[in-house]
């Protein structure tokens, strides 16, 4: 398998990107350089990983995130959602090594999670998510003040897991926290039950879908677009609502459009329509069920034999569970949508340059959050854990 180099090691990423050097000598040499290892086929890659591991032992953990492709996720030796994988990998006291096949804010809060002695490394730096990008931290401390001098005080901040470590620790200064898709309702509650108000960023969909569970009308909810004066917004109505959205949303969910499923409703008489709430208001408003990475998956595995499902998330986990439950019919929401192309960086190909250069004594692009900015962000994780 070819594959083009910027694919393979990308250089840029925003957020904290300028955290995260490329490569770290740890011993005497230089670095495996990425060239070798694009031209490998599937069978050898495989091999020379598995070899890998094996030579590392304890002393790796690899993670791999549910949306991760086939070829990878196959060799992690943990998989799930970005906070239960950082969460676990930081329990493994004996590896040294944890590296993420996932994106760049995922490797960044396994970072913040990790003890002193454990190196986070994320096979590919370009690996991003656009959704965590539309929220910069320039931005929100605008948005804040600009909210401030409107003399909106009682404010919550509340950030998804989906962002970068200075947005968490953004909100770990101000009394803030972050929540995750599944524990949103329960964050919601106690934060209203704080403040006046809520200011959640960076996935508009999902702050609106929690935010109509809690039983808070539309109509008591703006959004706000960071290219503009007070967000598009006039004062009356920013200072009028309740939830004030940030404007962004996940390239993958936030393409799932009703017509969607309407078509597969036509399609297939008596298919169930399960979305993650990352998808728009009108998309989870139509369908039967909706919840995170977790709860689709468990909800599939739960079902009866038989049953259909049209899944609104990403590709490579509906395959994935179509493959693990063929008494049950498994389908993407909408056929033509594609994969998490930012995922979808981590290849093979980079997962054993990274490997294979641990084996010889060499760190390649460690994800290091650097010391203050861990501290806050830590605070708000701590606070959403303890209000649980």
């Amino acid at each position: 398998m070819t594959v083009d180099l910027k694919t393979i090691h990308g250089t840029g990423q925003s957020g904290t990107a300028a955290m995260s050097a490329p490569a770290t000598a740890l011993e005497g040499g230089g670095v495996k350089p990425i060239e070798d290892y694009l031209n490998l086929g599937e069978a050898e890659l495989y091999d020379r990983i598995v070899d890998a591991k094996r030579k590392l032992g304890r002393r790796l953990v690899v993670l791999g995130h549910h949306y991760q492709r086939d070829d990878v996720i196959c060799h992690a030796d943990i998989t799930g959602d970005s906070f239960k994988l950082a969460r676990l990998a930081s329990e493994r006291h004996e590896a040294e090594y944890i590296v993420f096949c996932g994106v760049h804010f995922m490797a960044e809060s396994a970072d913040i999670l990790s003890a002193d002695h454990q190196r986070v490394i994320l096979p590919d730096l370009a690996a991003g998510c656009s959704m965590a990008d539309m929220a910069q931290l320039e931005q929100v401390e605008t948005a804040w003040e600009q909210l401030q001098e409107l003399g909106i005080n009682s404010m919550m901040p509340i950030t998804y897991m989906n962002s970068a470590a200075n947005i968490k620790a953004f909100c770990g200064r101000r009394d803030g926290v972050v929540c995750t898709s599944s524990n949103a309702v329960p964050l919601f509650d106690w934060a209203l039950r704080e403040r006046e108000k809520l200011f959640f960023f960076p996935d508009e969909h999902l702050g609106r879908n929690t935010g109509v569970k809690f039983g808070i009308p539309l109509d008591q909810m703006v959004v706000w677009d960071p290219r503009l004066d007070l967000g598009g917004n006039t004062p009356e109505k920013l200072i009028d609502a309740r939830i004030i959205l940030w404007r962004g949303f996940c390239s993958v969910h936030g393409r799932f459009l009703p017509r969607h499923v309407d078509e597969r409703r036509a399609e297939y008489p008596g298919i169930k329509i399960l979305v993650h709430p990352e998808c728009r208001y009108e998309v989870v408003t139509k369908s039967d069920l909706n919840g995170s990475t977790e709860f689709i998956i468990k909800t599939i595995a739960e079902a009866e034999a038989g049953s259909k499902w049209a899944v609104g998330t990403e590709l490579n986990l509906v395959n994935r569970l179509a493959k693990r439950h063929p008494d049950k019919f498994v389908t993407l929401l909408a056929p033509d949508l594609c994969m998490c192309a930012t995922m979808f960086r981590i290849a093979p190909e980079n997962l054993l340059w990274s490997l294979e250069n641990l084996v010889e004594g060499r760190i390649v692009n460690r994800i290091e959050v650097d010391e203050d900015t861990a501290k806050w962000a830590r605070v708000s994780l701590d606070r959403m854990l303890a209000i649980q």
